[in-house]
């Protein structure tokens, strides 16, 4: 798998790179906390990748989020965790693309968003986002184990199978959709309370 240019090649023994490699691992042999680990170390390069198509902030999010949906279903077709990291950069250009053109209404030139100069957010932007996901993060974290588990496995999927859910969980299939609703309510509440 090649980089998209202007986007280095994840390297062995580069620690950002390993690390990655290493969450993506961990989370596809089962251990669903690990995907957090690989969403905070990733997600910053993937949200520059977007914005440097010229998306605005809500389509970059956007972007970002269909890549790791793109993961979530399709992490079975990557065979070497050392190139998960490429695999979401290209994903994300190539979403990206597809927004700008979309958004645009025109066809952009092959090679035109490669060319383009990073548009960095601004600053305030930056630390609105961080403190947004900070937040968010902290009042899921005050959620039982079961919650914050069940929260996971939901949100990576557009359509769950509550039959898979359910065998993973060990919860009936009736209770998943009730039992969502209710750790729902405790995180907004979480978030309403002003969890630091």
């Amino acid at each position: 798998m090649t980089a998209p240019r202007g986007v280095s090649i994840p390297q062995a023994g580069d620690g950002l790179w390993d690390r990655a490699a290493r969450a993506f691992s961990a989370w596809y042999d089962g251990r669903p906390e690990a995907m957090d680990e690989l969403v905070t170390l990733l997600t910053p390069v993937l949200w520059q990748i977007a914005r440097a198509s010229r998306l605005d902030a809500e389509d970059a999010a956007d972007a970002v989020q269909s890549a790791w949906l793109a993961l979530v279903r399709r992490a079975h077709t990557i065979n070497d965790p050392g190139a998960v990291a490429a695999w979401l950069i290209t994903t994300v250009r190539r979403e990206a693309l597809r927004r700008a053109r979309a958004t645009r209404d025109v066809v952009l030139p092959d090679g035109m968003l490669e060319a383009a100069p990073a548009a960095e957010p601004a600053p305030d932007e930056q630390v609105a986002v961080h403190d947004e996901h900070r937040r968010l993060w902290a009042a899921v974290r005050t959620l039982t184990d079961r919650c914050q588990e069940l929260l996971r496995v939901v949100a990576f999927e557009e359509h769950p199978d509550y039959a898979r859910i359910s065998a993973r969980l060990g919860m009936p299939v009736g209770s998943i959709g009730p039992t969502r609703a209710r750790c729902l309510d405790k995180l907004r509440v979480a978030l309403a309370a002003g969890t630091p």
